[in-house]
């Protein structure tokens, strides 16, 4: 029976993956290029201090940017140590990891177009109710002695922050530049997303239903209470702080977790806690201080369960919400058909062995983005890493014998 299940968990793992990986591919290609042609500096000097205009600036900077919260974290702290304020900075955050292309397309994949809407008009909720917030908290000390402290963090430049985008369009360097942000794309993601499909497996083949509703209270229910949909909204940003797996690895979870019953504010609140897990927490502290790090924790959980609720309720009056019964038991799933993501996967396999070679041969591969070195959290996700590689190895020899 165990070792049946661990293959079935294996088979689901692989099987989601290959039913993303194409997303991931497209959708890390068009972030690189954004990431090439408009630069860092371009977006500081057009983001000034708080107001209309600059806020949804950096929501639309944030847009174009990278949805590696780790990247955007660091792209931030930036953006905020020279000169911009602090809620266009969260804006371009919170819209670099809400409002990006290739999230909205791997959600797409996995959950279907009301949580893709969900997650644009969720992503503008966020912004729209942490401006609120910072607007009103008497922070201005804490500001300026955070800003103080991001100087200081400060030391990194961007290699084309002085050149011409439409001549890098056109030019070698401008495409091999486009390579090397590629391959950190993924560099920078691949332990979540290993870890993330892993654990989306297992969860689909292992755990019961009972567990979900034991869980989230009322799950798998046809009539939730109001009060079950507030503790179902604020267990998902609990579930996500301690899997802290980043957004793009934890959406075939939130996918096991919308087929055994969980509502749709608490799958959204869960999609939403990529920014609320503790490594993120721990590289806010090194680059704001633990005062403004703990702060800013706080604003996007108000942010993120309201938003959660009032997207629930607004689906809801307005008769969209989604049924659980489109992601229901993802482990029954017929995977690998010939069909367009066989065609789409071989575009994008090309691709990144194309990109990947390149950006290999590069002599002069600059960029770098980290999740904050060699950390005790990057340690224990490198050991789950080796862990899921593990489980995956022996569930595909039980597979073959």
């Amino acid at each position: 029976m165990f070792l049946e299940l661990w293959k079935d968990s294996v088979h689901t793992t692989l099987g989601l993956f290959w039913m993303a990986f194409w997303a991931f591919g497209f959708g890390y290609l068009i972030s690189s290029m954004i990431q090439v042609f408009v630069t860092e500096s371009r977006m500081r000097k057009a983001m000034g201090e708080t107001g209309a205009k600059s806020v949804t600036l950096g929501t639309f900077f944030g847009f174009l940017s990278s949805s590696c919260s780790f990247a955007a974290l660091s792209t931030t702290r930036s953006l905020f140590s020279k000169g911009a304020g602090l809620i266009p900075s969260l804006a371009f955050l919170l819209s670099s990891t809400n409002l990006v292309i290739e999230l909205g397309i791997v959600i797409s994949v996995f959950l279907g177009w009301q949580f893709v809407v969900a997650e644009y008009l969720g992503g503008i909720l966020l912004i729209i109710i942490t401006w609120v917030i910072v607007l009103i908290a008497p922070i201005g000390k804490l500001t300026e002695k955070a800003r103080q402290h991001a100087q200081e963090q400060e030391d990194h430049s961007d290699e084309n922050d002085n050149s011409n985008w439409q001549e890098l369009v056109f030019s070698k360097k401008g495409w091999r530049m486009v390579a090397q942000k590629y391959q950190m794309e993924w560099g920078m993601v691949w332990k979540d997303v290993a870890i993330g499909f892993t654990v989306a497996g297992i969860i689909a083949a292992f755990v019961p239903t009972a567990f979900f509703e034991a869980l989230f209270p009322g799950a798998g229910s046809n009539e939730l209470s109001f009060l079950d949909v507030i503790a179902q909204t604020l267990i998902g940003p609990v579930a996500a702080f301690f899997t802290f797996i980043g957004s793009m690895g934890n959406i075939p979870l939130a996918a096991v977790l919308f087929g055994n019953g969980v509502s749709f504010a608490g799958v959204m609140a869960f999609i939403f806690s990529d920014l609320v897990v503790f490594p993120v927490l721990r590289i806010q502290a090194q680059y704001y201080g633990w005062t403004m790090a703990l702060f800013i924790l706080a604003v996007f959980l108000i942010a993120l369960v309201t938003s959660a609720l009032l997207l629930h309720y607004g689906f809801s009056l307005a008769g969209l919400l989604p049924s659980g019964n489109a992601v229901t038991q993802v482990s029954d799933r017929d995977f690998f058909n010939v069909d367009y993501t066989l065609f789409l996967n071989v575009l994008a396999f090309a691709a990144s062995v194309f990109f990947f070679a390149w950006s290999a041969f590069a002599k002069h591969g600059k960029h770098h983005h980290s999740h904050g070195g060699a950390s005790l959290s990057d340690k224990f996700l490198s050991v789950f890493t080796a862990v899921a590689f593990m489980w995956i190895a022996g569930g595909l020899i039980i597979t073959l014998f």
